[in-house]
């Protein structure tokens, strides 16, 4: 009897077909492999589509922009109706149109810009055509981005204690994984964008994902599949509104007598039960039983009436907003990886010898680097280390891992604001303010700010921001961008401060376990 308990997964996970999953035939470790497998885009806008620098760092800072809110769209899609698989199998399609269209624009003649003598002078149709390709990639982006790994995480049952254990190393080297793509991105790919084409370095990419998408489909008979739980949304609206409905009732000292489903799960479909708490008790009143309700009993109307973990569910939102907000400062900071640094480092030194020159962009390979030495530093040495210190099962909480990322920001915009204290010094110890050289200062003096961009990602894991023309214009040497990294540095620390008020306050959501008790 036992034996064939242990058949299935129990954390509710299906195969493809909608049967529960057999544990010895889907997920673990062999299903990851299919599951695992920033252009330089700034340089592109400014030698083809011929934009200054603060136009073509802004559109490269508000795409990217768009690829971090368009997972709010892929997010809402896999959980209420379409699943993790067929959301990350449908936006990889449109991910590939994107790609496809852009290697078009870089290659296809009456798509291509004319240029002559190295200045390219694009029509207005042509670089719509460049922005319509870069939002597909967004929109495809925003289904892959928040599905992939959590649906790498499916493959893992939490009930199971050894897949438990496989599943918290699981997303430190999904991360590794994704940062050795990059390591080629960012070195491979850049040299052959700036070096041997536009259209290369386009269509290589395209090729990839294509792969990576036939990878993706092979696997399918292995994957587990946790189903639909319905919108989120709907459910954030159903208890403001059940809790402004019943505004004047009384919300009792005793959380037992909220109303709450008496199955072992959760009423909502792949989720555990939540603990009630004692904050934001206004939006308790939406799991406040009348007495016409206890009379007649259940099925009860969701905009009425709603589950106590219904209720946490919001809570926990609320809750994590300041943290969320606390972030905004640092993807401020990531972000001047791909524009300001590169817009730094086209003034520097870069050639290794005589004959090689590596491009800006490619200093990112540096950050890459720094994520690749310290994913399995953490997980293999400081994670057991601060695990036997604080007893805490994963070393340190998120809020100190975030913490720490926060700061090391810190130290990220004064490397770079030294830097660029140092370089305009030497433009005006050699008057090169109108050169249009390079400034006689190597380009791997960048690698400190990316090398601590890269552990700031690692341990913490943003709109458009609004720059100083005189502070940034098309001739660096006549700007003061080291102004603009004394500005981020001064907000990083005063962010800082506040995430540290907001850590003091924030509170772990807490599962109830299967007899009934709270996992704490």
């Amino acid at each position: 009897m036992e034996e064939a308990t242990d058949k299935y997964t129990k954390d509710g996970t299906t195969d493809i077909h909608g049967n529960p999953a057999v544990r010895k035939d889907t997920g673990n470790w062999r299903a990851c492999p299919y599951i695992l497998g920033y252009t330089n885009l700034v340089n592109y806008m400014l030698d083809r589509l011929h934009q200054g620098n603060t136009t073509a760092s802004n559109n490269v800072t508000n795409w990217s922009g768009t690829c971090y809110i368009m997972p709010l769209l892929g997010a809402f899609l896999a959980d209420a109706y379409w699943g993790r698989y067929w959301t990350i199998a449908t936006f990889m399609i449109v991910y590939i149109f994107g790609l496809v269209l852009l290697t078009m624009t870089a290659s296809v003649k009456g798509l291509k810009p004319n240029c002559q003598n190295g200045v390219c002078d694009p029509t207005t149709a042509q670089t719509a055509v460049v922005f319509l390709a870069l939002y597909l990639i967004a929109l495809g982006t925003g289904g892959i981005k928040p599905c992939v790994s959590s649906f790498g995480a499916d493959q893992f049952d939490e009930t199971d204690e050894s897949e438990k254990k496989r599943k918290s190393s699981f997303f430190n080297w999904f991360y590794f994984s994704i940062n050795i793509g990059a390591l080629v991105a960012s070195s491979v790919l850049v040299w052959i964008q700036m070096n041997v084409g536009w259209s290369w370095g386009f269509g290589i990419p395209a090729v990839v994902m294509a792969i990576a998408v036939a990878s993706f489909f092979l696997g399918t008979r292995l994957y587990r599949h946790q189903k639909p739980g319905g919108s989120p949304y709907t459910r954030i609206a159903q208890v403001i509104v059940a809790s402004f409905r019943k505004s004047s009732a009384q919300v009792t000292s005793d959380s037992s007598l909220l109303y709450e489903v008496t199955d072992k799960e959760s009423a909502i479909q792949g989720s555990r039960k939540l603990e009630h708490t004692d904050e934001f008790k206004f939006f308790d009143k939406a799991a406040v039983m009348t007495p016409e309700e206890c009379t007649t009993g259940p099925p009860f109307d969701p905009w009425r009436l709603c589950t106590v973990t219904q209720v946490e569910e919001l809570k926990s939102i609320v809750r994590i907003l300041p943290v969320w907000a606390s972030g905004i400062i640092f993807s401020t900071v990531y972000s001047q990886m791909s524009t300001m640094f590169v817009l730094q480092g086209n003034t520097l030194d870069p050639h290794m010898g005589p004959h090689f020159k590596i491009p800006a962009a490619s200093l990112s390979i540096f950050d890459t680097l720094s994520v690749i030495v310290w994913v399995p530093l953490y997980d293999r040495i400081i994670v057991p280390l601060a695990r036997r210190i604080t007893g805490r099962p994963r070393g340190f909480t998120q809020l100190t891992r975030m913490g720490i990322g926060l700061v090391i920001s810190i130290f990220a915009m004064l490397a770079a604001g030294v830097l660029e204290v140092v370089r305009l010094r030497v433009v005006a110890r050699h008057n090169l303010y109108d050169y249009n050289g390079f400034v006689p200062i190597s380009i791997f003096w960048q690698v400190p700010e990316y090398f601590l961009v890269g552990q700031q990602r690692c341990l913490h894991l943003s709109g458009s921001w609004k720059r100083e023309a005189r502070w940034i214009p098309d001739n660096l040497n006549r700007g003061h961008l080291d102004y603009f990294f004394w500005l981020l540095a001064v907000l990083s620390l005063l962010n800082f401060f506040v995430y540290l008020w907001i850590a003091k306050w924030y509170s772990y959501k807490a599962t109830v376990t299967d007899d009934g008790e709270p996992s704490g």
